[in-house]
């Protein structure tokens, strides 16, 4: 509505845009997955479309948008990547070129063998247009609570920070425009992070100068 506002005005549609406050940011997300529960979730049965968008998931940190929408022309076996951008142009807000890792490549090679259709996650030989229902069967199986398809990206993204990844490296996991971004919600995940800071607050005994 802001937006439009101030289209209008410089249009001269109107005279003056009403100023409108913007809400807060919401808070950084908290729930991911534990090794203990995504081990948890993977020993589950459930339909083989459905596991590997939950693998595409945790092992690309791609939205299930962009998991819904991968191809095989997407995927390439020979150098080991996972193209989520439909094409050059896009869209690429939270789509990435990413590595392919042994996980992953396992899962797509059983599923390439049986595939019927373009779409790398497909059901009757077609592409699927939601996997809400199997997804929520298998936690519930799993007995898993608040898990969404995006905390898989989330617990993708924390495991790489507590891993000790580069934040710059997580971002264009991420595909986030900005390393901000990254930054603000998945920083206080890596180990070291602050850890010169909390060195200076030593007291007690001679202080550690740089």
């Amino acid at each position: 509505m802001r937006t439009a506002l101030i289209w209008a005005q410089e249009e001269r549609i109107i005279e003056r845009a009403l100023k409108i406050e913007r809400p807060p940011k919401p808070a950084p997300k908290e729930r991911y997955l534990t090794r203990t529960e995504i081990d948890q979730l993977l020993s589950v049965e459930m339909a083989p479309h459905i596991r590997v968008a939950i693998i595409l998931m945790l092992t690309t940190a791609g939205r299930v948008g962009a998991i819904l929408d991968l191809t095989w022309t997407r995927v390439d076996f020979e150098r080991g990547q996972i193209n989520l951008r439909i094409d050059e142009i896009g869209p690429r807000k939270g789509r990435a070129v990413v590595p392919m890792n042994s996980m992953l490549r396992a899962a797509l090679q059983d599923t390439r063998q049986a595939a019927l259709s373009e779409s790398v996650v497909e059901w009757a030989g077609g592409r699927v247009q939601s996997i809400r229902t199997g997804f929520n069967a298998a936690l519930e199986a799993a007995g898993l609570k608040d898990v969404s398809p995006h905390v898989l990206r989330h617990t993708a993204a924390v495991d790489m920070a507590a891993a000790g990844v580069p934040i710059s490296k997580i971002s264009q996991y991420l595909g986030h425009s900005n390393t901000a971004i990254t930054e603000r919600v998945y920083a206080r995940f890596a180990p070291d992070h602050m850890i010169e800071a909390a060195a200076v607050l030593e007291f007690g005994g001679p202080r550690k100068v740089r």
